[in-house]
C-alpha cells in the first residue's frame, strides 16, 4: 500500500499580555499562591457580571491583524457549555458564528520548502481554570483545583487543514508563536501554559480523497512535541487503516515520556455544547477607524524586518534569521550598526559576543548591559586600527562587565595597537630563540607551523601587536636566518 497523506490542522490557544482578566479586575499574573486571583465574576457566582477588558480587544485585534486576518466591526460573545471540573461556570464565554475576525494567512519556511497556511478564525475567550493532579503511594490519585486561570483572556487561532507533515505543523506553530511575541500579544512561554496547541490529524489515500476521521492531540506545550505527536498518530492511523479497522474521531493526550498518545473523550461536535448568545455580553461593535489606528501602530513583523536586514544591511540571511528571533535584540543590532558604520560586523558581534554573554549570565534579551553607542564606538575603534581583534574581544568582556566605554578602557590599560616596527622585530627574535624546533619544522615544509608562531609572538604582545606587520616581520626574520624555507 502507498503511503497515506497526513491531513494537519491547527488550534492554537494564546494567553493574551494583560495584566488583568478579560471579564474582571483579577491579576493574570503566573505563578501566584493557588487561588488568590479570584472573585465572583471569574468563579461564576450568582449575580456576578462580566465587564470587556479593552486591552485584550486591542491585543487580539493587533494578532488578527498581524496573521493577515480581517477584523470585522461586530463580533458576538456566546456561551460554550460543557462540564469539567476546572469551569466554575458550567459553561466558557467564547466567541462561535461571529467571531474577531477570519480569513487570514501565514508564510511559513521549512525545511522543504515554504508553505502557507491559512487561517479560519481567531476569536476572543477566557481561559478556564487548571487541574492538578497528584499521586500518592498508595496509588490513590487525588485532583486539586487552581481556579486562578480561570478568566485570563485567551485567542484561539484556528487554521486550515493545509498541513502535510509532522515537521511542517511545528514549523507553522514556531511562525505563529514569533509573530504573536514580536506584536506583543502573547509571552512566548509554553512551559507556563501560556501558549498551547491543540493539532488536528488524519489521513487518506491521496490529494483527492475525502477527510479520514480526525484526531485532536490535546494542549501541545513544544514545537517537538507537536512534531512527535502527529508523527506518532500518523502511524497510528495508518496502521489501523492497512489493518482495515476503524477509527473513532476523538481527542487524545500525548505522553511525552512513553512516546505515545492515549485517548482522553470522543471528539464533540459543536452541537454538543449548545453555544448562544450570552445575555450579560452585548456584541462587541468595533469602528473601522479604531481598526485601523491598531493597525498603523503595528510594529514591524520578524518576516519583514528579516528581508529588511537583507537588502538594507546586506546581511547573508542566515545573520538576518538570527537576529530578527528577538525584537529586542533586533533593535539593538540596528541601533549598533547605523552608529558604527559597520552593519556585518555589527552583526558579527551581537550573533557572536552579545548573545553568548547574554547565555551565560541568564540574562533576558532586553536586559543587555551595554549600550548600542558604546559596541558602535569599539567596532570603530577596531576598524580604525587602533586596537588587534584580541584586544576588542578583551576590551568587550570589561565593557559588558562595567559598562565603561571602550576608549576610556584601551586608553587606562595600555591597551592601543603596537605598530612599531623596531619592538616587533624584537619580540620576532625572542619567539624565534625560544622555539627553535617549531623554526626547523617550518623550514622542512610544515607551513602550519608558521601560524603557531604567529600565535606566540601575539601572545608575548597582550595582542596588542599589528597583525600584517608581525606576519611580515616573521616571515622576514624566518628567511634572514635560515635562507628561506627549503
Amino acid at each position: 500500500m502507498s503511503p497515506l497523506e497526513p491531513v494537519i490542522g491547527l488550534e492554537i490557544h494564546a494567553q493574551l499580555l494583560t495584566d488583568t482578566k478579560i471579564f474582571c479586575g483579577c491579576s493574570t499574573r503566573f505563578g501566584a499562591e493557588p487561588n488568590t486571583a479570584l472573585c465572583p465574576v471569574c468563579l461564576g457566582l450568582p449575580g456576578a457580571l462580566p465587564v470587556l477588558n479593552a486591552a485584550a480587544v486591542s491585543l487580539a485585534i493587533r494578532a488578527s491583524l498581524a496573521l493577515g486576518c480581517e477584523v470585522h466591526e461586530t463580533s458576538v460573545f456566546a456561551r460554550k457549555n460543557y462540564f469539567y471540573p476546572d469551569l466554575p461556570k458550567g459553561y466558557q464565554i467564547t466567541q462561535y458564528d461571529r467571531p474577531l475576525a477570519t480569513r487570514g494567512r501565514v508564510n511559513v519556511t521549512t525545511d522543504a520548502g515554504a508553505v502557507t497556511l491559512g487561517i479560519t478564525r481567531v476569536h476572543l475567550e477566557e481561559d478556564a481554570g487548571k487541574s492538578l493532579h497528584d499521586g500518592f503511594p498508595e496509588c490513590e490519585v487525588v485532583t486539586r483545583l487552581d481556579f486562578n486561570r480561570s478568566g485570563v483572556p485567551l485567542i484561539e487561532i484556528v487554521s486550515e487543514p493545509d498541513l502535510r507533515s509532522p515537521a511542517d505543523a511545528a514549523a507553522a506553530f514556531a511562525a505563529i508563536r514569533e509573530i504573536l511575541v514580536a506584536v506583543g500579544a502573547n509571552d512566548g512561554n509554553m512551559e507556563e501554559g501560556s501558549l498551547r496547541c491543540d493539532a488536528n490529524v488524519s489521513v487518506r489515500v491521496d490529494a483527492s480523497a475525502p477527510f479520514g476521521a480526525k484526531t485532536e492531540l490535546k494542549n501541545l506545550n513544544s514545537f517537538r512535541h507537536v512534531e512527535r505527536a502527529l508523527a506518532f498518530e500518523i502511524e497510528r492511523h495508518t496502521t489501523a487503516i492497512q489493518n482495515g479497522e476503524r477509527l473513532e474521531r476523538e481527542t487524545r493526550l500525548w505522553d511525552p515520556a512513553a512516546g505515545r498518545s492515549r485517548s482522553m473523550r470522543s471528539k464533540e461536535d459543536a452541537e454538543d455544547y449548545r453555544y448562544f448568545p450570552d445575555p450579560d455580553l452585548p456584541p462587541l461593535h468595533l469602528s473601522r477607524e479604531a481598526i485601523e489606528r491598531v493597525r498603523q501602530a503595528m510594529p514591524e513583523l520578524p518576516q519583514a524586518r528579516r528581508e529588511r536586514f537583507v537588502t538594507e544591511y546586506a546581511l547573508p540571511p542566515y545573520d538576518a534569521d538570527v537576529l530578527t528571533q528577538s525584537a529586542a535584540v533586533a533593535d539593538f543590532f540596528e541601533r549598533v550598526a547605523r552608529a558604527a558604520g559597520n552593519a556585518k560586523a555589527a552583526s558579527n558581534w551581537v550573533m557572536g559576543d552579545v548573545l553568548r554573554k547574554l547565555k551565560e549570565m541568564k540574562l533576558a534579551d532586553d536586559a543587555i548591559p551595554l549600550t548600542p553607542d558604546a559596541l558602535a564606538g569599539l567596532i570603530r575603534l577596531l576598524d580604525a586600527g587602533q586596537i588587534t581583534g584580541p584586544v576588542a574581544k578583551d576590551v568587550f568582556e570589561k565593557m559588558f562587565a562595567t559598562g565603561r566605554p571602550a576608549a576610556e578602557i584601551i586608553a587606562a590599560e595600555g591597551l592601543g595597537r603596537i605598530a612599531d616596527t623596531a619592538t616587533i622585530d624584537a619580540q620576532v627574535r625572542a619567539v624565534l630563540d625560544a622555539n627553535a624546533a617549531a623554526v626547523e619544522e617550518y623550514r622542512a615544509g610544515k607551513t602550519k607551523t608558521f601560524g603557531f608562531l604567529v600565535g606566540q609572538v601575539m601572545k608575548a604582545m597582550a595582542g596588542r601587536g599589528d597583525p600584517a606587520l608581525v606576519n611580515e616581520a616573521l616571515r622576514r626574520a624566518l628567511s634572514d636566518a635560515g635562507g628561506g624555507r627549503r
